[in-house]
């Protein structure tokens, strides 16, 4: 691929004051970071409000023939090099798929990964196949409380990873970032097994997908690592920090709390108190991680490396997610590799296994 790289978007959403559950117009968040690249030209958008693709094509500039309400149409009309795809989760696999098929050569898609684990499984494979670079907007694997606490890891500071934990939520939306950050620190070791408990009592759906209300997750890596997750209800905090690093010699936590003062400590076995990092004003949260990641992709794109957002790290994350669902729906344990084609979660509250207030 040249370095020159036409980019279009699917999915403009509706910019708003204030981002919640029903949307985030991460669009905007994409096409700042890719006008930054120098290189990179946005050249179309499509979204099936066309008051949202002419107020997005507006603030970008973009000609008003190059804003679509079928991102079809968009596909084969402008024949982009790469899209970025920011709509809700159920859509992401026949938008990825399609994508593919019209000739893109990257794609850049929200998390979650999709919402059927066949759905994760068919977008990847199809990208394998095709050689098509599919990235994740993991973006977090790129602030600096993750970046400076995985060098303290390989520094050997806390000795050699036993265990992941984090505190999330839920383990489909938001947790996939904590997740696919243990991903991180344990190097991108696939999963060996999962056992999961969930309550779904009172109705939470993130984007259209259902999204349990506290969960107890547990699992072992490939390489013996194991990994915890637990969120707790009415506001518990049963980790203390959304992901913490447990070595033989000490422990990393990050993300004690949402400001940039509780964003990375360390304490080795026998140390009298924690050792604060200075994360530069960064929280868990940003500024800038989505810039620097799709920066990152970018250059991996134009270099032919690969890149710690490609589908195949993110399936790591997704299969673990995947499982505690589907271990729930089993009540037992789940072994990996997971051969389910649904969402476990989905189908325990349309077949009124669980029964959800709300609904």
């Amino acid at each position: 691929m040249g370095k020159f790289l036409r980019v279009a978007i699917i999915g403009t959403g509706r910019k708003k004051e204030r981002a919640d559950r029903f949307g985030y117009a991460m669009a905007y968040s994409h096409a700042d970071a890719y006008k930054q690249i120098p290189g990179v030209e946005l050249v179309a958008c499509a979204d099936i409000s066309a008051d949202n693709g002419l107020a997005f094509a507006q603030h970008y500039g973009l000609p008003a023939d190059m804003v679509f309400e079928n991102y079809r149409a968009m596909l084969d009309d402008v024949k982009p090099d790469m899209v970025s795809i920011c709509t809700w989760m159920h859509l992401h696999e026949e938008m990825t798929l399609a994508a593919i098929e019209a000739g893109v050569r990257a794609i850049h898609c929200e998390k979650p990964m999709a919402s059927t684990f066949g759905g994760a499984r068919r977008m990847h494979e199809a990208a394998q196949a095709a050689g098509v670079r599919l990235t994740f907007n993991h973006q977090r694997r790129y602030g600096e409380p993750y970046v400076m606490g995985k060098k303290l890891l390989d520094d050997g500071v806390i000795g050699e990873l036993v265990r992941c934990e984090s505190e999330c939520g839920n383990i489909y939306d938001s947790g996939t970032h904590f997740i696919d950050m243990m991903s991180k620190f344990n190097n991108e070791v696939p999963g060996k097994w999962v056992l999961g408990q969930i309550d779904y009592r009172t109705e939470n759906r993130v984007f259209g997908g259902h999204c349990e209300n506290q969960q107890v997750v547990l699992f072992e890596y490939e390489n013996g690592v194991f990994g915890l997750v637990m969120g707790g209800a009415g506001g518990a905090h049963p980790i203390g920090a959304q992901n913490k690093f447990i070595g033989t010699e000490g422990i990393i936590e990050c993300g004690r709390d949402h400001g940039p003062a509780g964003a990375l400590r360390f304490r080795r076995w026998g140390d009298a108190d924690w050792t604060n990092v200075d994360t530069h004003g960064a929280s868990i949260h940003g500024p800038g991680f989505i810039e620097r990641a799709i920066a990152d992709v970018i250059d991996c794109v134009r270099e032919g490396r690969p890149c710690q957002l490609d589908s195949g790290n993110a399936m790591i994350a997704t299969e673990i997610i995947f499982g505690a669902y589907e271990s729930s729906r089993r009540r037992g344990r789940v072994d990996f590799p997971l051969l389910i084609d649904d969402n476990p979660l989905t189908d325990l509250v349309d077949s009124g296994a669980i029964t959800v207030e709300g609904l």
